[in-house]
């Protein structure tokens, strides 16, 4: 099983001789560009701006010169996505490859960004790059929302540390349960410091916890109203029909997920996710180990989180009939075997195995992504029974 979903770019062998490969090692501020010509074994390289009218010019300096065959690619990262869409709308075909997945020569100790541009040049025309499948602006823009919305999660739940930190350094403690609720702040609220610093840290805390609370819901509806749209209005309800799924979570798989189309099996899903475990055999010796955590770690995430809802009992109770309320019985006859299954692995993993919770949870996580599978790939794929 791959690490992730792979698609090799291949290369007709009739136009082989026709084509040009470009290389480019893109970076903030520059580009640095290897030409390998058709019959040619050395590249032509120079080097560029990285703007929008120096990529301009050279995607015309790339057809000018490769006599309008021309295949150019460059590594995932964080310059996005703008430099292949720019070059596409020239007429360049360029591709974006995954940088985890490059070859690398054993005992290479010299890095430069003509070299990494040479490279990668030479393993376009060889064919040993793997393409990502990128976004389309609508897409990216509804993935970037679900980014945020991680971010300032993760920023709530520093800015509450900090608070309660802050507080138990001074002996004051919760006496209820149940943290952040109504009771928990009308406590907050009776809280006096004697000294003015203590008044200043206390209140600054407190108002980046609600700054963030606030950010926080507005991204959630932003996500709420996005789902009501198309295309995403049919799958959201589909996936509702989950336990543990909710609107923000099934717009985060969908986002995350986009061009579900090309896994055509769901072990290759599983595979992009890191959700499969790692090997390590040699000869008669076979050892597998934890999950590879490679792909995508924001779905990934979310998964796991959904997969400890199955924990419990199954049951349909009334916030889970409203959320069925309307969808087609073939996704409620998956939803309804995903429970029934996940439930009994998890607790097969756990008093059968002896396995540690965590570790259940994560295969039930890897089995919970087949069900999806089957669910996105539409009626056809959930008939014939291909759901684990």
């Amino acid at each position: 099983m791959t690490r992730r979903r792979q698609s090799r770019i291949r290369k007709e062998p009739v136009e082989m001789n026709a084509i040009s490969f470009v290389g480019l090692d893109v970076h903030k501020e520059s580009i640095v560009v290897a030409l390998v010509k058709p019959g040619e074994r050395k590249a032509v390289e120079w080097k560029t701006r990285n703007t929008v009218a120096e990529v301009r010019k050279l995607g015309r300096r790339l057809l000018r010169e490769s006599g309008r065959q021309v295949k150019a690619c460059y590594e995932a990262g964080p310059c996005g996505y703008g430099i292949l869409r720019q070059l596409q709308a020239l007429g360049v075909d360029c591709v974006v490859v995954a940088p985890s997945l490059i070859p690398i020569r054993p005992g290479e100790r010299v890095k430069t960004d003509r070299r990494d541009a040479r490279k990668l040049a030479t393993y376009l025309r060889d064919g040993s790059l793997t393409e990502v499948r990128p976004p389309t602006e609508a897409e990216e823009a509804v993935r970037d929302v679900c980014r945020a919305r991680e971010d300032v999660r993760e920023d709530l739940m520093r800015s509450r540390h900090r608070l309660s930190k802050m507080l138990l350094r001074r002996g004051l403690r919760y006496p209820g349960r149940s943290t952040w609720g109504t009771a928990h702040r009308q406590w907050l609220k009776t809280i006096c410091f004697e000294h003015e610093g203590e008044r200043v840290v206390f209140g600054d805390y407190l108002f980046a916890v609600e700054q963030l609370e606030a950010r926080l819901k507005a991204l959630e509806a932003a996500l709420e109203a996005q789902a009501e749209q198309e295309p995403y209005r049919e799958r959201v309800g589909w996936l509702l029909c989950f336990r543990g799924i909710k609107v923000v979570t099934a717009m985060t798989i969908l986002a995350e997920l986009h061009g579900f189309e090309r896994f055509t099996k769901p072990r290759e899903l599983m595979g992009y996710l890191g959700l499969v475990s790692s090997e390590d055999s040699s000869g008669e010796r076979t050892h597998r180990g934890g999950i590879t955590k490679t792909g995508n770690q924001h779905a990934r995430r979310i998964l796991v989180e959904c997969a400890w809802h199955y924990r419990s009992k199954p049951a349909v109770r009334q916030t889970l009939l409203r959320r069925r309320a309307g969808q087609p019985a073939w996704v409620i006859s998956i939803a309804d075997k995903a429970q029934q299954r996940l439930h009994r692995r998890y607790w097969h993993l756990v008093l059968g195995n002896k396995k540690v919770p965590q570790k259940a949870v994560v295969a039930v996580a890897r089995e919970l992504v087949g069900f999806i599978w089957a669910l996105l790939q539409g009626p056809s794929v959930a008939a014939s029974g291909r759901a684990a």
